[in-house]
């Protein structure tokens, strides 16, 4: 579930806003977006991967809020990870090439 805008590294884009499949956000004008309706995050993680300055934060939580210890805790350590997992990003190598899951429809047939 999204859990934290960092307000010092967002530049206020909106792109999270557009992301969202599930309209989570509200835009602020001049200012970051707000989390709106964290209740209806579906765990996506769209907002973060689109987010160009990983300034998102979704616990891999999808039944329940994560608790301050949880959010904070993970949240240093984990900020905009998931865009570096899948090599999202400036700088950053594209991970799709290690993707095997098309083994899966090769196999099928």
């Amino acid at each position: 579930m999204i859990e934290i805008i960092d307000s010092a590294a967002c530049t206020g884009c909106n792109i999270c806003v557009a992301a969202c499949p599930t309209n989570v956000f509200e835009a602020v004008p001049g200012g970051a977006p707000r989390i709106a309706r964290q209740d209806d995050c579906q765990t996506c993680f769209m907002c973060e991967l689109y987010c160009p300055e990983d300034a998102l934060y979704v616990a891999p939580i999808a039944d329940r809020r994560a608790s301050p210890a949880e959010r904070d805790e993970a949240a240093q350590a984990l900020m905009g990870s998931y865009r570096s997992a899948v090599g999202w990003g400036r700088g950053r190598a594209s991970t799709a090439s290690l993707d095997a899951s098309f083994e899966l429809l090769v196999r099928a047939h």
